[in-house]
């Protein structure tokens, strides 16, 4: 069985909840800089709305990292900054 299965067909670690798999938007924010990613592959707890990313989350991350390096070098960090996957 694979770790996608497995996280499928586990309960959520907060609340013991079913997991369902969703496309998500997640904002982020670091020393008040919004970037906000939208088209996330995840399963939420349909009980407790907990998060737990697919694998392959990192690219996640990277493209937030991203997105705050832009808002910065651009000074756009009053607002959000927004992407989305496809």
């Amino acid at each position: 069985m694979s770790n996608m299965d497995e996280l499928m067909n586990s309960p959520c670690s907060e609340c013991n909840g079913r997991l369902r798999r969703k496309t998500i938007s997640q904002e982020f924010e670091r020393e008040g800089v919004k970037v906000k990613i939208s088209g996330i592959r995840a399963w939420v707890c349909s009980r407790c709305g907990e998060i737990y990313f697919a694998p392959g989350a990192d690219r996640v991350a990277q493209a937030a990292k991203s997105l705050f390096a832009l808002a910065i070098a651009e000074r756009q960090h009053k607002g959000t900054v927004s992407a989305r996957f496809s």
